[in-house]
C-alpha cells in the first residue's frame, strides 16, 4: 500500500512530466469513461433482466 509521502512524490513527478495543461484533461477523459462505462454495465443488466422476462413468459406459456 502506498503511503502519503509516495503518492505525493508520484504526483509531483506526473506533473513535472506532463504539465499543468495536460493533466486536466487526462482526468476528464478518465472520468467521461468511468461514466460511459457504467453506462454500459447498466444497459447490460437492463439486457439481461429482459432476456430473464422473457423466458420467464415462455416457460409460462408453455
Amino acid at each position: 500500500m502506498l503511503g502519503a509521502t509516495e503518492i505525493l512524490i508520484i504526483g509531483g513527478v506526473v506533473f513535472v512530466l506532463f504539465g499543468a495543461t495536460a493533466i486536466p484533461k487526462f482526468a476528464k477523459s478518465l472520468g467521461q469513461a468511468k461514466k460511459e462505462f457504467q453506462e454500459g454495465l447498466k444497459d447490460r443488466k437492463d439486457e439481461n433482466a429482459e432476456s430473464e422476462d422473457e423466458k420467464k413468459e415462455k416457460t409460462q406459456k408453455a
